[in-house]
C-alpha cells in the first residue's frame, strides 16, 4: 500500500471520526434549544441547512445541476417521500432529547444497522448468512423483551431506526448525489418550515426573536449542527472501507447513550440493560461477521 494511500485512508478515518462524534455530541445541542418546541427547531433546522448547504452544492457543482433536479418531476415525488422519512427522523430525535427520552432514541440507532439488514432481505432479495439471521433474531429478542416487561413497544426507538432504515434504503436504491439529494429535501420541505414560522410570528408565539440572542443564535446555527457533520461523513466515506464506516457508526450511539445516563441522568432500568445487552450481542454478531467476510475477500483477492 503507498503512503499516499495510506494517508488517504486517515484521512478518510479522522473525517468520518468527526462527523459520527458530531452526531454523537449532538444532543447538548437540542437540549440548549429545549426552550422552543420541538417543531420550530424542526422548522429552523429545515431553513437554515437549506441557506447553508445551498451555497455548498452551488459553489462546489453549479446551480444547473440543482434545476436539474427540479425539472424532474419522478425525482421530486422521490424527494417528498425521503423529504417525509427524515423529518420524521430528525423531530422525533429532537423530541426524545428534550423530553428525556434520549437513551431510547440511542437505542434506535444501535439498531439501525440490525434493521437496515432486515430491509435488504425484504426490498432487495438479499440473503442472510447464519451470523446475520442471529444478530436480527437477537435484535428482535430485544425488542420482544422490552414489549413484555413494560407491555408497550418501544416506538421512540422503532421510529428512529425504521425511518432512516428506509431512508437509506431509498437513497440507496436511488443512487442520486448524498450532498445535492439532502439539499433538495430540504428545499421540498421549506415551503412547509417557512410556513411555520410565519404562522408562529402571526400568532406571536414564535421563539425566534423572544428568548434573547443566545437563543436566536442557536437555531440559526442549527443550519451548521446539520449540515456539517454530513459533510464530514461524506468526504470521510469516500476514502475509507464501508466496512470500516460501518464499526464506527456505533461511535454516535455510543457517545448519546453515555450523555444520557451521565450527563442527563436518565433512568437505566435492568430492563434497559437487558435490552441494550441483546442489542450489543448483536451488534457484536453483525460486526465480527463483516469483518470475517472483508478478510476472506482481501485473502481471496491476494491469491
Amino acid at each position: 500500500m503507498s503512503s499516499r494511500s495510506t494517508d488517504r485512508g486517515l484521512t478518510g478515518a479522522l473525517l468520518a471520526l468527526a462527523a459520527f462524534t458530531w452526531w454523537g455530541l449532538a444532543p447538548i445541542y437540542f437540549k440548549a434549544v429545549s426552550s422552543v418546541p420541538p417543531l420550530e427547531v424542526l422548522a429552523h433546522r429545515v431553513v437554515w441547512s437549506a441557506v447553508l448547504l445551498g451555497g455548498v452544492v452551488v459553489v462546489r457543482q453549479g446551480a444547473r445541476v440543482l434545476w436539474a433536479e427540479f425539472a424532474d418531476l419522478r425525482r421530486l415525488r422521490f424527494y417528498g417521500l425521503t423529504a417525509i422519512l427524515l423529518s420524521t427522523n430528525w423531530l422525533i430525535f429532537i423530541w426524545a432529547v428534550q423530553s428525556g427520552r434520549l437513551l431510547e432514541a440511542s437505542l434506535g440507532y444501535y439498531i439501525n444497522p440490525l434493521v437496515n439488514v432486515l430491509l435488504g432481505v425484504l426490498f432487495l432479495k438479499e440473503r442472510l448468512n447464519r451470523p446475520q439471521l442471529l444478530a436480527v433474531l437477537l435484535a428482535g429478542l430485544a425488542v420482544g423483551f422490552q414489549v413484555l416487561a413494560y407491555g408497550r413497544l418501544p416506538w421512540v426507538s422503532l421510529t428512529v431506526a425504521f425511518t432512516f432504515g428506509f431512508y437509506g434504503l431509498l437513497r440507496k436504491k436511488a443512487g442520486f448525489d448524498p450532498l445535492r439529494g439532502l439539499l433538495v429535501e430540504t428545499l421540498v420541505m421549506l415551503p412547509l418550515a417557512l410556513g411555520y414560522m410565519a404562522f408562529l410570528w402571526q400568532q406571536g408565539s414564535g421563539s425566534f426573536g423572544q428568548q434573547g440572542l443566545l437563543i436566536d443564535g442557536l437555531l440559526i446555527s442549527s443550519g451548521v449542527v446539520t449540515s456539517v457533520p454530513l459533510i464530514l461523513f461524506l468526504e470521510g466515506a469516500n476514502r475509507i472501507r464501508l466496512s470500516t464506516l460501518g464499526v464506527m457508526q456505533y461511535v454516535a450511539p455510543t457517545l448519546q447513550f453515555l450523555l444520557a445516563v451521565a450527563a442527563y441522568g436518565e433512568l437505566f432500568t435492568w430492563v434497559q440493560g437487558v435490552t441494550f445487552g441483546l442489542i450489543w450481542s448483536a451488534l457484536g454478531v453483525y460486526s465480527w461477521d463483516a469483518f470475517r467476510n472483508r478478510r476472506r475477500r482481501a485473502g481471496g483477492r491476494a491469491v
